[in-house]
Parts: structure tokens; C-alpha cells; sequence
């Protein structure tokens, strides 16, 4: 079993402990009705797109997100939240350099022996969520959970969803797909630009991801036979039936969202088994990303 296979399927287990580990830090993170920003790289800087979209659907108060290397330093936040697997992350600790003394920033890592300790002005560690792979799952789902439990919106169900993600065989044929789309609306957006990013590293696959209603503005004309499309969450209606007339397969997100991204996961092992890929030696990618000086 691969670093990424073994890291996956323990997610349950992280979701539960960091669910219950959530009010410990209720003053690390954003009360309601603060402004927020949430930031991060790669797989981080989807997680903080769903978080904020969670947060503002919640009515918790105005939340964007940022790629960590993109955030407007003209705007004013009450707080702004880092998500850092590594705490190493160059354009996460050059943010909160810059914050340092003007803006409450919390971090969310999993390595308390890095940079991000003192680089932040609170801090949680997620230690029992760490991973040796280079590809991201359950840190990444972690800290959204924990981020999800904080906002009240955590329950067993999504735990027993994924259990039922991880057991589950994956729809046949679809490791054979030659492309595949995942789409989202609102909080699951992220989620479906991180099954997109899961799938190019993992297994070298042509994924491409878009919020539902904008997939008809364009992107469906791809979509034929040998084509996936991947909905995570509620699709519009009728969009299931105009996939199916271009010959794709159409793959409903019936779990909680969540819990598909740990079915997209598994895909993204199983096709780059399939096309003898190691998707724990992606192509030039590293465990944290270091900018040299």
C-alpha cells in the first residue's frame, strides 16, 4: 500500500478528532462576525475556498480566499487564517510576516516544529493528520473539518459517509476514462478544484473543474464518449441529462460532499495504478514548496 492509500483511508478516524478537538480553539479561530480571509497554496488554497464559502453561507460574516501569493495587502481583515500542511510553505510565511503586528492571523498545520510557530499569532496543530506523502488528503480534509465543526456544521453523517466512500467500489469503468470534470456549487466548488488537482498529480490525468452552472458556458463542449462528469453535491437540474446526451458518464454526487472528495481521492490512486504511475513519486512536486532566496 502507498503513503497516499494508507493516509486516505484513515480519515474517518481525523475527522472525528478534529471535530472533537474544535472548541479548543474557539478563540484561535474567527468569531462570528469578524471579516475573514482564509488563505493557502495548491490543495490549502482549495480547502480555503470551501471554508469561506461555508462561512459566509452560514451567515458567520464576509470571508474570501486567497492563494496565499495573491492576497490584496490593501484589505483590511479582523483575522486571516493559514492553512500550512508543511509550516514551511514560502508564500504562506511571507504573508504572515507581513500581517505580523496588523491583522490577528491564526495557522492551521500539522508539523509543530516549523517556521509557522512563531510566524503566526495562534496557532493549531493537527499532528495526527501529518502525512508522508506528497500528495495531500487527510490534512487537507482535516483541517476543513475542523474548520466545518468550529462553524456547527459537522456531523456523525459525514463520518459515516465516508467510511461508505472508502468501502464502496469505485464505478466501473471509470478508471479507464480518458478525461475527467468535477464540478461544485457553492461550498463544494473547492472541493471540486481539489478532486481536479488530486487527479494531475496523482495519476498525470486531463482534469478540469468548474462551478456547475458555468460548466454549460463552454467547458460540456469536451465532454463525449470515454469523458467523466463529476458532480460534488446537488446538480442543477437537468444538467445530469445534458451530460448524458454527449455520451460522457455522469458520476451524481449522492454522499456528503466531503466524502466524494475521498471517493475522487481513490480514483486518483486507482488510475495511476492503472497507467503504472507510483502517486507517491508525483512529477515534479515536493512535499512543501520553498522559494529559494
Amino acid at each position: 500500500m502507498t503513503y497516499v492509500e494508507d493516509e486516505l483511508t484513515s480519515q474517518p478516524e481525523c475527522w472525528t478528532r478534529a471535530a472533537a478537538e474544535a472548541a479548543r480553539h474557539t478563540s484561535a479561530l474567527p468569531a462570528a462576525g469578524e471579516r475573514v480571509a482564509i488563505v493557502g497554496c495548491g490543495t490549502s488554497y482549495f480547502m480555503a475556498q470551501s471554508a469561506a464559502a461555508l462561512r459566509e453561507e452560514a451567515g458567520q460574516g464576509e470571508t474570501d480566499a486567497f492563494a496565499a501569493s495573491e492576497f490584496p495587502r490593501g484589505r483590511a481583515y479582523d483575522r486571516v487564517v493559514a492553512l500550512t500542511r508543511s509550516g514551511t510553505t514560502t508564500e504562506v510565511l511571507e504573508l504572515l510576516a507581513g500581517l505580523k503586528g496588523r491583522t490577528r492571523t491564526v495557522a492551521l498545520t500539522a508539523d509543530p516544529r516549523t517556521p509557522v510557530m512563531s510566524a503566526a499569532d495562534d496557532v493549531v496543530v493537527l499532528d495526527f493528520a501529518d502525512e508522508r506523502s506528497v500528495v495531500q488528503t487527510r490534512f487537507a480534509t482535516t483541517a476543513l473539518t475542523l474548520l466545518r465543526a468550529h462553524l456547527g456544521l459537522h456531523t456523525d453523517a459525514v463520518v459515516a459517509d465516508a467510511r461508505a466512500a472508502l468501502a464502496a467500489e469505485l464505478p466501473e469503468g471509470l478508471v479507464g476514462s480518458t478525461q475527467f470534470t468535477f464540478l461544485g456549487r457553492g461550498w463544494t466548488v473547492g472541493l471540486a478544484n481539489e478532486a481536479g488537482l488530486k487527479m494531475r498529480e496523482a495519476s498525470l490525468s486531463w482534469t478540469e473543474a468548474y462551478p456547475a452552472m458555468e460548466y454549460r458556458h463552454g467547458p460540456i463542449s469536451i465532454s463525449t464518449a470515454g469523458t467523466a462528469t463529476w458532480m460534488f453535491g446537488e446538480a442543477p437540474d437537468g444538467l445530469a441529462d445534458q451530460v448524458r446526451e454527449t455520451g460522457a458518464r455522469w458520476v451524481p454526487g449522492d454522499l456528503d460532499p466531503l466524502a466524494e472528495l475521498v471517493r475522487a481521492q481513490r480514483l486518483a490512486v486507482a488510475v495511476a495504478a492503472a497507467r503504472g504511475l507510483d502517486p507517491d513519486r508525483p512529477r515534479h512536486l515536493t512535499r512543501s514548496v520553498i522559494l529559494a532566496p
